[in-house]
Order: structure tokens, then C-alpha cells, then sequence
């Protein structure tokens, strides 16, 4: 099946992918929500803050390709339960962290968690890319996905922050172990779910592949995702987006939580903001891009949020709005405004960098998981910035993280491969 003529029959399908879309985003930001904690309890640096969403993103660069060819052999429903009980596990490290006082058990925890959210990544994108039928209403389906992504990327973050309370010095693990407490039992619940769920198998490899293959009698194919020029800058597009959607928070969320007149409960609020506003973008999003196509989508927002990160830079860091008894920086609502930019570019580059792959969908699939790394490397690489010339000025590396997105929008995106045989 490679198009669905009726989609409501998936309805069921489509409603687990929504609630995975949630869970990738709640631990993500909980690894990320953490860095604030990590610099208290065990001291780490604002570049050493980032290891844990380093750890877990980096473990998209181990379990990307494998994690596609695990989709391609077992399906989705197979590589849904796995995923959720290594997210499970992941966590339940994660927790254990803070009363065994060890930040390299934190991280290992995170990358534990990394490759749970890499293999949920890789079912939920193509499945409902898949049951949209590609183009516009694939896209469309996304980005309702992202929606439920963003729920959960808001709670975490304002949940930890406000555990940790008003001031940096209380923050600990131990503080944060209610919203792990939680995670967990989300995927506890979400393996049920999918246990008893009905969910269709369009990419997975039929008993004639499979006997072919262990037979070692499988054709070679002479091309691959690779072979597309298109998903190939849209991998590259998505190392970078990640990049730009994690760091843009990330990086608020440590500078601003060290502030005496700000303080992590503000700051983990804020913070929740940004997730909120890529709700909001979303929300609007999903109908629009039944009408808009991805390629101005991603062109459009891309250049917004490169004005909003040079107000960021360029406004008087005292600058500051007073809501009720608190006094917010005009910069840091600059950089939460970026959220209803960076909202509907992953659909946007996952449905360009898709289309026309036919066939290579699974496999692309892997790669660009693979890809998501970025998440990791490019905060890390910003706070290291940030620890040289400081956290605001770092945000000069996502503006140029941000043109690619514009070259891509522009030219790269489109297929000139249209040579190569799909079916």
C-alpha cells in the first residue's frame, strides 16, 4: 500500500501515532529541561549542561539506519513496543541518576532514552506521511502530529522548572523525579496501547523478500535514498532544523534560569512558551499546509525566525516586559516567538526530502533519523560558543543554520532524480 483511499478506516493508526508524536517530544525536552539541573548538582558548565540532549540525540547517529532496517523487517507495530519499553528503561536510569549522585549515569540514561525516541521517530513520520497519501495531506497529517509533539514539549519543561522552584541553587534531580515518574508512566499506558492497537504494515518486507534475503538470493538495488539529490539536502536540512528547534530553548533556558531577577521557575515557563507557540503554529499549520505548499511553508518561516533571533541579539538584554510581579526580557519573548516558526518545518523538510522516494520511503526513513543528531551537536556546539562570547551572541550559529533552510526551500528540495524507478 503506498496510498490510502480511505483514511478514516486508520483512524486508530492515526490516533497512536498522534500520542507517540507526544511521548518523543516530552522525554526529548525532558533531557533538555535537565541541563538546568545538572549545572547545579553537579556542576557542569553550560556547554557540559547539553550532554544529556547531546547523549540522547547523538544516539540517533548509532540507531538511525538500524532502527529503519528494524521498520523495514518487523513493521511498525513491532518497532513501536521496542521502542517504548527502551524509552521505559531509559528514564528509569535517568531517575536513578540523582540518588546514586552521577552525572555519567544521567547521560547514560539520556542515550538509552535517545534510542527510544529515534525508533518512535522512525515509525510515526513515514506512517502518516504514508496514510496521507504523500503531498499535501501527508504533510497535513504531520504536522497535526506535531501538534500532540508540542503538547508534550510544553509540560516538560514548565513542570521542571517549576519543581526545581524560584531559584537555581535548589535544583537536583531528585527535585525533577515526579515528571520522570510520569514519563514512565506514560509508556507504560502508550505499550498497551499499541499492543492492542490494529496497525497497518505498508513498508514491510514480504514472506518472498524475507525467504530471498536469508536465502542470500536478494537483488541488489542499484539505488538507494542516497541516489535522490533532494533527500540528501533534506537530510542535511534536518540535522539542522533539530539543531535550531533543541538550541533555540535549550540555550534560554540555562542562561536565563542563572539570572537572579529571572530564575528557573520563570524561565521553565517561558521555556514551555516556546513549545506552546510551536502548538499554536501547528495548529494553524496543519489546515494551511492542505492549501500551502511545504516549500513556501519552509521558506516563510525560516526567514521569520532568522528576524526574530537578530531582535534576540540586537535588544538591550535589560530590556524587560513586567508581568504581574515578574519582569520578562523582551529577548528571551524574541526567542520564544521563534516557536511558531520552527512549528511546521520538520513536515515541511521530511515532506520534500519524501517525496517521489516511493519505495526508499523505510529506508530514507533511517537516514534521516540518523540525521537528527543534530539536536544534539548543534547545542552543544552553541553553548560551547555561548561559554566563549556568551549565550546570546551563540544564537548567531542557528541564523546560519537557518540560511541553509532557505537554500533548501528555494532550490534544494526539488527532485531532479525523477529518473530513477520507485515502484
Amino acid at each position: 500500500m503506498t496510498r490510502t483511499s480511505n483514511p478514516k478506516s486508520y483512524t486508530p493508526a492515526i490516533i497512536v501515532m498522534f500520542a507517540l508524536f507526544f511521548m518523543i517530544a516530552f522525554v526529548t525536552n525532558l533531557a533538555g529541561s535537565m541541563g538546568v539541573i545538572v549545572t547545579n548538582q553537579f556542576g557542569a558548565s553550560k556547554a557540559l549542561s547539553q550532554l544529556g540532549s547531546l547523549a540522547n540525540f547523538i544516539a540517533y547517529a548509532c540507531m538511525g539506519i538500524p532502527a529503519g532496517i528494524i521498520l523495514k523487517r518487523k513493521g511498525y507495530k513491532f518497532t513501536s513496543l521496542a521502542a517504548v519499553i527502551v524509552g521505559l528503561v531509559g528514564v528509569g536510569i535517568q531517575f536513578l541518576s540523582g540518588y546514586v549522585e552521577s552525572f555519567a549515569v544521567y547521560v547514560a540514561g539520556a542515550f538509552v532514552a535517545g534510542f527510544s525516541m529515534c525508533m518512535l521517530n522512525i515509525v510515526v513520520n513515514p506512517m502518516l506521511n504514508t496514510l496521507g497519501g504523500g503531498g499535501n495531506r501527508g504533510n497535513q497529517l504531520i504536522q497535526w502530529g506535531g501538534s500532540c509533539n508540542s503538547i508534550g514539549g510544553t509540560i516538560a519543561p514548565v513542570f521542571v522548572g517549576w519543581l526545581v522552584g524560584g531559584s537555581i541553587a535548589d535544583a537536583s534531580v531528585a527535585k525533577a523525579a515526579p515528571v520522570m515518574i510520569t514519563a514512565m508512566a506514560i509508556f507504560a499506558i502508550a505499550f498497551v496501547v499499541i499492543l492492542l492497537t490494529n496497525i497497518p504494515e505498508p513498508h514491510m518486507e514480504t514472506a518472498e523478500q524475507k525467504a530471498a534475503r536469508l536465502a542470500g538470493k536478494s537483488v541488489k538495488d542499484p539505488y538507494s535514498p542516497l541516489s535522490f539529490r533532494h533527500f540528501v539536502l533534506g537530510a542535511i536540512a534536518i540535522f539542522f532544523y533539530v539543531g535550531i528547534e533543541v538550541g533555540i530553548p535549550n540555550t534560554a533556558n540555562v542562561y536565563f534560569s542563572g539570572l537572579d531577577w529571572v530564575g528557573p521557575a520563570l524561565t521553565g515557563t517561558m521555556i514551555g512558551g516556546y513549545w506552546f507557540c510551536m502548538l499554536i503554529g501547528r495548529l494553524i499549520g496543519a489546515p494551511v499546509a492542505g492549501k500551502v505548499s511545504s516549500r513556501n511553508m519552509l521558506l516563510w518561516t525560516s526567514v521569520a525566525a532568522i528576524v526574530l533571533l537578530i531582535g534576540a541579539i540586537f535588544v538591550p538584554e535589560s530590556a524587560a516586559i513586567k508581568f504581574g510581579e515578574s519582569q520578562v526580557p523582551v529577548s528571551l519573548i524574541f526567542i520564544i516567538l521563534c516557536g511558531l516558526c520552527t512549528s511546521v518545518m520538520w513536515g515541511s523538510i521530511f515532506n520534500l526530502a519524501a517525496e517521489g522516494l516511493g519505495k526508499y520511503t523505510a529506508p530514507a526513513s533511517g537516514i534521516f533519523m540518523t540525521l537528527v543528531c543534530g539536536g544534539g551537536i548543534i547545542p552543544f556546539l552553541q553553548n560551547a560558543l555561548a561559554d566563549k562570547i556568551g549565550s546570546i551572541q551563540s544564537y548567531w550559529l542557528l541564523i546560519a543554520c537557518l540560511l541553509f533552510l532557505v537554500f533548501y526551500a528555494v532550490w534544494g528540495s526539488k527532485n531532479v532524480n525523477k529518473d530513477i524507478p520507485v515502484e
